[in-house]
């Protein structure tokens, strides 16, 4: 809800600015910052309120993206006709409004169970702190205690001591070097081989057509058992094909052509924007979930700032768009291959370590029940008994 207010008000302050300094502080940093604050909390509550179909609710959320691609250039192009830029920001700022209303709606999940270890170290107590204080020093303690706060909030002992983690986080980052840029050249690409400017817009509509079309088809398809643990392969094999495809943009510039390179970007595309987040749930503990997504989210969004510029450098210096579609093709199909392979030796490595020994309690051997699943009324009766019940929601 404050990422709402942060964004909508940064927005419609946009409109009354009178320097572009006014305008990088405004609709950049405020609606940036509240556009943070929405994404963030949402992806993350998103993630506790599904787990067995929680492919197919990251699918769904993942559809007003496509929504947003499909509706925004006409929408953005209509407003600016009729009401100029000043008014364009201040609707556009009212419309972002409405994230306090989304966030209102997303209720807290109750827990039936004890929760675990709170995420914020408790402080020592006095005796501790004087005890410490004597034998490291004040500065040294209040050196370690922030440093182990943002290795944990941060999430650097993942990125450190989970591989799965770190294998994923760089396979992102480098993806984003290269995933949109395509996006952002594809329209001056077309109108400069002498294409309308009208019906070179439509192909960004036609693009978020097939998504809106295919990300719910994904999330239905790939919420299936079967696919559970396999989900990093397919979302692998769908980034391999979306890189393979900017390769079709130089084959030629007509119409037809660039039509079969975006539904097939858009097909592979919604594959991989469907399954990104379900795979990082599946990564790390949800506990963990905040702070893995927040560093990610870090780390991709350096890559992403600086591979426009990087392609708009090359196409200053070769006169040319070919050659940035060329080198989209091979970032990002180069990631999809890191990410196939590594993950594929990591859980080959783990398939050859020797099974541990079975955990016994003065001889008899412990059974660990399966999740099961419960009427929504037994584990309610249960919690207000006072017993536990262990559910697969």
């Amino acid at each position: 809800m404050l990422g709402g207010v942060l964004s909508g008000l940064g927005m419609a302050a946009s409109s009354f600015t009178q320097s572009i300094l006014q305008l990088y502080i405004t609709a950049g940093i405020i609606t940036g910052l509240g556009f943070c604050f929405s994404f963030q909390p949402a992806v993350t509550i998103l993630g506790h309120y599904f787990v067995r179909r929680r492919a197919f609710a990251n699918a769904m959320s993942s559809t007003g993206t496509a929504l947003g691609l499909c509706v925004l250039p006409f929408l953005g192009n209509y407003l600016h006709i009729e009401y100029g830029w000043r008014g364009s920001f201040l609707i556009l700022g009212a419309v972002l409004l409405n994230c306090c209303v989304f966030g209102a709606v997303m209720r807290p999940l109750r827990s039936l169970g004890p929760r675990g270890p709170p995420l914020i170290n408790h402080p020592p107590s006095l005796s501790g702190e004087e005890k410490d204080k004597k034998t490291k020093g004040f500065l040294k303690t209040v050196f370690n205690y922030v440093l182990s706060s943002v290795q944990k909030h941060m999430a650097f002992d993942q990125f450190c001591n989970n591989p799965r983690y770190c294998v994923y986080s760089i396979g992102i980052t480098w993806m984003m070097l290269g995933f949109v840029v395509p996006l952002i050249y594809l329209v001056p690409y077309a109108t400069a081989h002498n294409m309308e400017p009208s019906r070179a817009a439509m192909l960004l509509s036609i693009l978020g057509v097939v998504n809106i079309v295919i990300r719910p088809l994904i999330g239905l398809i790939f919420s299936l058992p079967w696919f559970k643990g396999r989900h990093i392969y397919v979302f692998s094999a769908a980034l391999l094909v979306n890189g393979l495809s900017n390769s079709i943009c130089c084959i030629g510039s007509s119409f037809p052509v660039l039509l079969s390179y975006v539904i097939i970007y858009g097909m592979s595309m919604s594959v991989v924007g469907s399954l990104m987040f379900t795979v990082l749930m599946e990564t790390v503990e949800m506990s963990r979930f905040p702070s893995a997504l927040g560093l990610l989210a870090i780390m991709e969004s350096v890559t992403l700032l600086i591979g426009p510029p990087l392609a708009g450098i090359l196409v200053d210096r070769s006169g040319q768009y070919s050659p940035v579609f060329y080198a989209c093709s091979a970032v990002v199909a180069s990631s999809a291959v890191f990410l196939m392979a590594s993950f594929y030796y990591l859980d080959k490595r783990e398939n050859n370590k020797p099974p541990l020994p079975n955990p016994a309690v003065n001889g008899d051997e412990i059974v660990v029940c399966p999740y099961r699943d419960e009427p929504k009324e037994d584990r309610l009766k249960a919690s207000a008994n006072g017993t536990e019940s262990i559910t697969n929601v």
